[in-house]
């Protein structure tokens, strides 16, 4: 498969994450945002709503909880 480079942008700790992650993270992170990107694009096109039903229904069957994200989210 043929690739080609894109500049997104996001948010300062995103940013931060992606530049020290290993080179194997990096891949993977290319490729899950390579087909999410292809995802939402898609034909028909899928609302917002359902690509994050279908992704918060995929992070619970891998073992997250409401509890886990939201102490993830808490402010320090």
């Amino acid at each position: 498969m043929s690739t080609s480079t894109i500049s997104i942008e996001v948010d300062e700790d995103a940013a931060r994450a992606y530049a020290a992650a290993s080179a194997e993270q990096k891949r993977k992170l290319q490729l899950l945002l390579s087909l999410r990107l292809r995802e939402i694009v898609s034909v028909p096109p899928k609302t917002l709503a359902e690509i994050m039903d279908r992704m918060g229904a995929e992070a619970e069957a891998r073992g997250l909880t409401p509890e886990i994200l939201n102490s993830w989210l808490q402010d320090d």
